[in-house]
C-alpha cells in the first residue's frame, strides 16, 4: 500500500513539497549505489541530433539510459504482483464505469428535462449526443498526451476527471438548455481519457497473453455501463426531478476522484524511467543519466506531436481498409445501443404502461450479456491463446484474436430482430430476454477487435484505437437524433427490422478479416 500511495498522484504532489522518509524511492536511500546503464552517444540518437535548448546537457558526454534495474525490478509494472494489478485494473474499471454512466445517465431525463426547457424530446436527446460526440473527439486531442513521459497517464486521468466532476454539478444546476447541451459535450469530452487510454494503461501491465482477461473485464465494464445507466438515474428522475440524474453523477465522479486521487499509481513504463532518472540525477548531480523516450520527446517538434494525435487517426479511418471495416462494424454496435434509449421507452413505457422506473429495467439484460461473453471470451483466450503460448516460439498470427467475433456476428442480428418482432405483440418477457444476445455481441465484436487493432498496427497503435473511438461515437451520437424519427414513423419493428438487416450485411467483415488479414496487411504501408 505504501508504494501505491507513494506512486498516486497525491502522492507525487506530496514529495514535490515534502519528501517524508516513508515515501522514498531506493535512489533516495542512504548507500544507494547507481548501477551500470547503457550508454548512448549525445550526437547520434536514432540518426537526430539534440535540441541544445531543450537539452543543454547533452552536449559532449554521452548519456547514461536509465533503464529497468533487472528482470525482476519491481517499479516495472509487469513485475507488479498479481493482486496489485488486479487491483489497479479494478480502478480503471471504476473510472471508466463512472464516464459511461455518465452518457446514459440522461437517457431517462429527456423527457422531463423536455418538458422542462420547452423543446422537444428529439431537441433534448442532443443531450445524449453531444456527450457521445465529446468522447468520441476528446482522444484526438487528449490520448497522445497520455504518451508524454513528462506527463504519463495518471495525471491526465486525475485532471480531467476533477474538471468532469465540476461539470457534473454545473449540469445538474443550469437554467437554460443551450448551457445543458454546452456542458454535457465538455462533459464527455473531458471523461475522454478514461475511454481512449484504459486500455494503454492494461497493456502496460500485462503481456500480450495475458491481457485479454484484463482487457475482457475492462470492456465488460465498458459495454455494460451505458447499460445499466438508465437504471441508475430512472427511479430518482421519476421521484425527484431530471437534475437528480447529475446529482448521481457528481456523486459517483467524486468518490472516484478521491479513490483515484490517493490510491491510483502511475503505470506507464516512460513515466516511471524518468522519474527514475530524475531522482538519480539529484541523487549524483550527474545531469547526464536520462531515460531513453525522455530523449526521444526531446527531439520530437510540436508539429509532429500534433500529426501522431490528430491527423493520423483520420487517415487511417480513409486509407486503411482493415480500420475501416472494424471502425463501421463497432460503429453499428454502438449505434445499436444507443438507438435502445429511443425505442425502450416506446416500448415499455407506452406499449407496455410501465413507470418510468421500472421501464429502465429491462437494460439490466444486456449487462447479463455481456458477462455472458465476457466468459466465454475468456475461456476461449485461456484455451487456444494463454495455454498454447510459448515465449520463444514463432510470433502468432495478429488474426488469432479474431475467432469470438465470428460468434458476435451472429448475436448482433438475433438480438435486434428478435427484438423488432416481439416488443408489444407478445408478453414482456420475450424482448426483455432479446437483450441477452445483444450484451454478448458487444462483448464478442468489440474485444476481439480492438485487442487485433494494436497487434494488426504496433507502431501506430494509439492512432489505429483513436479512429475507432472517434468513429464508433460519431455514429453512435448520431443515433439518438436519427432513432427518434425511425421508430415513430417506420415503428419499433420495421425501425428495428432496418438496423438488424444492416448487422445482417455486417456479418462477412470478421470472416473475411480472419482469412484475408494477413493479404490486406501485406499491402499495407504502416500495418504488421
Amino acid at each position: 500500500m505504501r508504494d501505491v500511495i507513494r506512486d498516486s498522484y497525491f502522492g507525487h504532489l506530496l514529495r514535490l513539497v515534502y519528501k517524508p522518509r516513508w515515501l522514498r524511492y531506493a535512489e533516495e536511500l542512504d548507500g544507494f549505489v547507481i548501477p551500470k546503464f547503457p550508454q548512448s552517444n549525445s550526437g547520434d540518437t536514432n540518426g537526430h541530433e539534440l535540441h541544445s535548448d531543450s537539452l543543454p546537457s547533452m552536449r559532449g558526454p554521452d548519456l547514461h539510459l536509465v533503464s529497468w534495474y533487472d528482470g525482476h525490478d519491481d517499479e516495472n509494472p509487469r513485475n507488479w504482483t498479481l493482486g496489485k494489478k488486479c487491483y489497479v485494473t479494478f480502478l480503471i474499471m471504476i473510472l471508466t464505469t463512472t464516464v459511461y454512466v455518465g452518457s446514459a445517465i440522461y437517457a431517462p431525463a429527456v423527457g422531463p428535462a423536455a418538458e422542462y426547457f420547452g423543446v422537444s424530446t428529439l431537441v433534448s436527446s442532443l443531450g445524449i449526443s453531444l456527450f457521445v460526440a465529446g468522447y468520441g473527439i476528446g482522444p484526438l486531442f487528449l490520448s497522445g498526451i497520455t504518451e508524454v513521459p513528462a506527463i504519463g497517464r495518471t495525471s491526465v486521468y486525475i485532471i480531467t476527471l476533477l474538471i468532469f466532476f465540476i461539470l457534473q454539478i454545473l449540469t445538474a444546476l443550469v437554467d437554460n438548455f443551450a448551457g445543458l447541451l454546452v456542458l454535457r459535450f465538455v462533459a464527455g469530452f473531458m471523461g475522454s481519457p478514461a475511454l481512449a487510454t484504459a486500455g494503454a494503461s492494461l497493456d502496460d501491465m500485462f503481456p500480450a497473453h495475458k491481457l485479454a482477461y484484463s482487457m475482457g473485464f475492462w470492456g465488460l465494464a465498458a459495454e455494460a455501463a451505458p447499460a445499466m445507466a438508465p437504471i441508475i438515474s430512472g427511479f430518482v428522475i421519476q421521484s425527484d426531478g431530471w437534475r437528480w440524474a447529475f446529482w448521481e453523477m457528481s456523486i459517483l465522479s467524486g468518490f472516484c476522484l478521491i479513490l483515484l486521487f490517493f490510491f491510483l499509481p502511475e503505470t506507464s513504463p516512460d513515466t516511471i524511467l524518468l522519474r527514475r532518472a530524475q531522482r538519480i540525477r539529484r541523487q549524483s548531480s550527474n545531469p547526464h543519466y536520462q531515460s531513453r523516450l525522455e530523449i526521444t520527446h526531446a527531439l520530437l517538434p510540436f508539429s509532429h506531436i500534433v500529426v501522431d494525435s490528430l491527423l493520423r487517426p483520420i487517415a487511417l479511418t480513409c486509407t486503411e481498409p482493415i480500420i475501416i471495416a472494424i471502425n463501421l462494424y463497432t460503429g453499428l454496435v454502438y449505434a445499436t445501443l444507443y438507438s435502445f434509449f429511443e425505442s425502450f421507452p416506446i416500448v415499455y413505457e407506452q406499449g407496455y404502461g410501465w413507470e418510468l422506473g421500472v421501464s429502465t429495467l429491462p437494460f439490466a439484460a444486456l449487462f447479463i450479456g455481456s458477462f455472458i461473453g465476457w466468459a466465454i471470451y475468456s475461456f476461449w483466450n485461456w484455451k487456444w491463446v494463454d495455454q498454447p503460448y510459448n515465449p520463444n516460439g514463432p510470433t502468432r498470427s495478429p488474426e488469432t484474436r479474431i475467432p469470438c467475433a465470428l460468434i458476435g456476428a451472429f448475436c448482433l442480428p438475433t438480438c435486434i430482430l428478435w427484438f423488432a418482432w416481439t416488443a408489444n405483440k407478445v408478453h414482456w418477457i420475450a424482448p426483455v430476454l432479446s437483450g441477452i444476445p445483444f450484451g454478448m455481441a458487444s462483448t464478442l465484436i468489440f474485444n476481439p477487435f480492438l485487442t487485433y487493432l494494436p497487434y494488426a498496427y504496433p507502431q501506430y497503435a494509439a492512432s489505429a484505437l483513436a479512429s475507432n473511438d472517434f468513429f464508433r461515437s460519431m455514429m453512435g451520437a448520431g443515433m439518438p437524433i436519427a432513432a427518434h424519427p425511425l421508430f415513430h414513423n417506420l415503428g419499433v419493428d420495421w425501425g428495428n427490422t432496418i438496423i438488424g438487416l444492416l448487422s445482417v450485411a455486417m456479418i462477412p467483415i470478421p470472416f473475411v478479416l480472419y482469412k484475408a488479414g494477413p493479404w490486406l496487411r501485406e499491402r499495407s504501408k504502416i500495418a504488421l
